[in-house]
This record gives structure tokens, sequence and C-alpha cells, in this order.
């Protein structure tokens, strides 16, 4: 889940320490969930998942390696990495990899300055419970006109998706509810709810194969 801060003098207020021992908790193996498959991650199959993300190949190489690069850094935490990518070059614009708050990325000053003015940026994030892009996701995808953004889940999936209109949150939690008192489980109500925004919203996602 991708989420909107800003910083307060720069840095972020916390409970000093707290965020440290979370991530050396998870790092000791004890989120088992969010564990990545090293094997599969390494594989040809995956590999061939960015073969077609953009035209170029320079481009899709470096998404990959940073893909790999952010899955097997937070394998076994609930925290995010997110890596800013320049859709004509692949140089990186930005990056985000040092985050201590479980599953939200923080766009500190810096990084909105890295990012302001390109016009073909491929925005890349994890999401350690492997779950669908949410609606923070689809709406800072459309406050910072990102040409791409994918989702790297820790399961191996991986989900692209685009937005030009901004959501508000409560409808997509409205669905959701619905679904799961349909007996769905949060992952496919989490699909069928962006399944359903997207009928008459000007967004789209997919998994990308």
């Amino acid at each position: 889940m991708e989420r909107l801060a800003k910083e307060v003098n720069g840095d972020i207020m916390s409970i000093k320490g707290a965020e440290n021992m979370s991530l050396e908790y998870q790092r000791y193996g004890r989120n088992k969930q969010t564990v990545i498959n090293h094997a599969y991650i390494d594989s040809g199959e995956y590999r061939n998942k960015f073969n077609h993300i953009t035209d170029n190949d320079n481009v899709n190489r470096v998404i990959y390696s940073k893909a790999k690069e952010m899955l097997k850094h937070r394998s076994g935490t609930e925290i995010e990495d997110m890596y800013w990518i320049d859709g004509n070059t692949g140089d990186v614009v930005a990056s985000v990899l040092d985050e201590h708050q479980e599953e939200k990325i923080i766009y500190t000053a810096s990084v909105l300055k890295a990012i302001s003015g390109h016009k073909n940026l491929i925005a890349i994030h994890t999401h350690p419970n492997s779950m669908p892009p949410s609606i923070a996701d689809f709406n800072s995808a459309c406050l910072h006109d990102y040409r791409k953004s994918l989702v790297l889940c820790h399961d191996g999936k991986i989900f692209q998706y685009t937005s030009s209109k901004t959501l508000a949150p409560y409808i997509y939690n409205y669905y959701i509810g619905e679904f799961k008192e349909q007996g769905l489980q949060e992952y496919e109500a989490q699909l069928k709810a962006l399944e359903k925004l997207k009928q008459n919203n000007d967004i789209d996602f997919w998994e990308v194969k």
C-alpha cells in the first residue's frame, strides 16, 4: 500500500527505536508469509515477465534488476521499497530503500524534487503481502503522472496499473466490504473492487504474465 506523507522538519515523526526493533524482528524470519521464493525470483519464468514492460530492452533489464533487488532486500518483512525509473534511458531518478514503517512509502521532499518534471517515469514498488495495487497507488500514479506503474508482490505476481483520475477510498472500501460479505477473501475482494471501479473510471490494471 502506497501512501503519501509530508516531512516534518525533514524527518518523519516516530517513536524512537520502535521501527528498528520491528525491522530486526522481521529480518530474523519472524514473518514467514512475506518470505520470497528465491528460486522463482531468479528463474527465467520470472525474468520473462519483464520482457514487454516497455519497448526498450535496456529499460526492461533495469526494471528487472531493481525488482529482484527490492524483493530480496525486503523478503520476510512487511516493509516496502520503491524505485522511480526514467522510461527513456533506464536511469534511476529516485529511490526509497530505507523505510521503517510497514506497508507505506514516504514521499519526502527530496523524492518529490527528484521526480518533478519527469514525463516518462516508471514507478515500481513492492507489496510484501502480495495484494493488488491499492487506491492510494492509483491516486499517486494519477497525481504524479507516471507513464507506467508496477507492483511487485512477494509471491512473484506483478501488477501493472495506470490512472488518469483520482478515486475516493471510501468507495473502494465499500466494494471490498460487499464482496467480503459474499464470502470472498481479502485478495479476491480487492480484485473485484478494482474491476468494479475500472468500469466507470479512467483507471486500468492487469497482472503481468
